[in-house]
């Protein structure tokens, strides 16, 4: 994050860059099944985001809409280069997208308050604080 007033962030290749303007609001983690498809871990953490304070600088990115596990149709952009999940959005919550937390240049700042979809939650999502582990690499 660049300042308490303004963060950014954008994709894998650096393709897609863009800028949130204002303080954000509180993070999410979802377990839903399209959240783990969509970005191929466990669970999605966002950050929902006023449509005025969000600006894509520059690459293109693409949506996939389809009716989300809530019967709501959601849209999910990524970038057209490299797959990089963006953002999403939905007719649900106008005015409004859901940005990926990976997706920002420094993520330190946010912490999810909540969590969603429980019930579809995979046992291993959550992490032992004692498993090992390395500072850089991979251990093993």
């Amino acid at each position: 994050m660049t300042s308490q007033n303004e963060n950014t962030g954008g994709c894998l290749c650096g393709s897609v860059r863009y800028v949130i303007a204002g303080a954000l609001e509180p993070a999410g983690y979802c377990h839903c099944s399209d959240c783990r498809k969509f970005t191929g871990s466990a669970f999605s953490v966002t950050i929902p985001v006023a449509v005025k304070n969000f600006k894509v600088l520059s690459g293109t990115t693409k949506g996939f809409t389809q009716i989300a596990d809530s019967g709501n149709a959601l849209t999910r952009y990524f970038c057209t280069a490299c797959g990089s999940p963006i953002f999403g959005s939905s007719p649900q919550h106008q005015g409004r997208v859901s940005v990926t937390a990976g997706s920002f240049d420094d993520p330190t700042g946010i912490v999810p308050t909540h969590q969603g979809w429980l019930n579809a939650r995979v046992a291993w999502s959550q992490i032992p604080p004692n498993l090992p582990g390395s500072t850089k690499g991979r251990q093993g």
